[in-house]
């Protein structure tokens, strides 16, 4: 297998095992890029929507995603700013309705194999965090170092409820633990990439573990690590700009 120069941390997991959360301060404790996979399935179901693009639609979802026109603009200690044929979509993409659209359209082989090279290009120099559901299997089979989060269906359930309602939005608690059993099973029995741990990773149950203390084992696990002594942290620099060309729950 060829080696790349630039390290890689994968973190995979289920949606609402805080993966999102817990990579994006791993890249800026860091110093690395980071890698939002998940967004990129979000943003190109948002994208079938706008153009009437049904989601069972293999062969037109892989040709949108192949003209996918996407930028990733990094914002301090914030999700980074997600503009869709120039449009801001960053909250728009975090909606329950489109995060279970991503899942059944990230099932289609032809859609994953589209955004495979767009996910690859993150890896840059001084080093990438790559959050998703297939980073450590088949996106970064080489990555230096794999976390697997797990977390409880009702744990997780109740993460989310807590954020939709400080954004004051309504939600029946017993309807997201369905929702997410449900998007489990998709993401868990799909034929390609389905969602698993690589065979190397490393397993953390985060269901009684805040973010800083998972972030903290995580780097706990790096110590000693060969990435670290070759690439030490560096400033925080994760702009990303991939409108138009190949390139992030």
């Amino acid at each position: 297998m060829i080696r790349h120069k630039e390290p890689v941390i994968t973190i995979d997991g289920a949606s609402g095992t805080g993966k999102g959360t817990v990579s994006q301060m791993l890249a800026t404790r860091l110093g690395w890029k980071f890698l939002d996979s998940g967004a990129l399935y979000r943003v190109l179901a948002l994208a079938a929507q706008k153009h009437s693009v049904a989601f069972n639609n293999e062969k037109a979802l892989e040709v949108l995603a192949e003209h996918l026109d996407v930028q990733f603009i990094a914002r301090e200690n914030k999700l980074p700013l997600i503009i869709l044929e120039g449009e801001d979509v960053t909250e728009t993409i975090r909606t329950e309705s489109i995060g279970n659209a991503a899942s059944i359209i990230a099932a289609l082989p032809a859609v994953r194999a589209s955004l495979l090279s767009r996910q690859r290009s993150f890896r840059e120099t001084p080093g990438l965090v790559a959050d998703g559901r297939d980073m450590g299997t088949v996106v970064f089979p080489d990555a230096e170092l794999k976390i697997f989060l797990t977390a409880s269906p009702e744990e997780r359930a109740l993460r989310r409820y807590n954020q939709l309602k400080e954004r004051g939005i309504s939600v029946s608690l017993g309807d997201l633990i369905k929702e997410l059993r449900e998007r489990d099973r998709r993401d868990q029995e799909r034929s390609v990439a389905p969602l698993k741990p690589a065979e190397d990773a490393v397993m953390i149950d985060t269901d009684r573990l805040t973010i800083e203390e998972v972030v903290d084992r995580i780097l706990s696990e790096l110590e000693g690590n060969a990435v670290k002594k070759a690439f030490p942290a560096t400033a925080s620099q994760t702009m990303f700009d991939c409108a138009g060309v190949g390139v992030a729950e």
